[in-house]
Parts: structure tokens; sequence; C-alpha cells
């Protein structure tokens, strides 16, 4: 996948887990391989971090995870 292709045309959204308030903001886009970018809202110009599918999805699973046993 050519990234910087992909991010062109990227929908971008924000976490739920930012807040409106000038906090910490986080964006993240779905590309069309499943792939998952991630980038400061602030920044966006110093570009996004992309993670196949499958390394995006072991992630949010582990978070779950680790966060039922709180």
């Amino acid at each position: 996948m050519n990234t910087h292709a992909a991010l062109t045309g990227a929908r971008w959204f924000r976490s739920s887990y930012s807040n409106d308030q000038g906090g910490q903001c986080v964006e993240g886009a779905r590309l069309a391989d499943a792939s998952m970018a991630v980038r400061d809202s602030k920044q966006p110009e110093m570009g996004a971090f992309v993670f196949r599918a499958a390394v995006w999805a072991a992630f949010v699973n582990d978070i779950k995870d680790r966060a039922s046993r709180i």
C-alpha cells in the first residue's frame, strides 16, 4: 500500500476518549485495506502511524481485555 496516497483521501474521526476542551486529541482513519491510521489532531501535518488491520485488532483486543480486569 502506498501510505501517502491512502492518507490523502482518509476520513478522519476524533477518538471518543478525546474531549472538546482542548485536551489531548487523537484522530483515526480506517483505510481502504482495513489498516488503521492514527495521528495527533493538533499536528496533523506531522503524519500518522499506520497499523495493519490484524495488528490494530490485537491492540484493541488487548486494551479491552486489560480494562475488563480493572
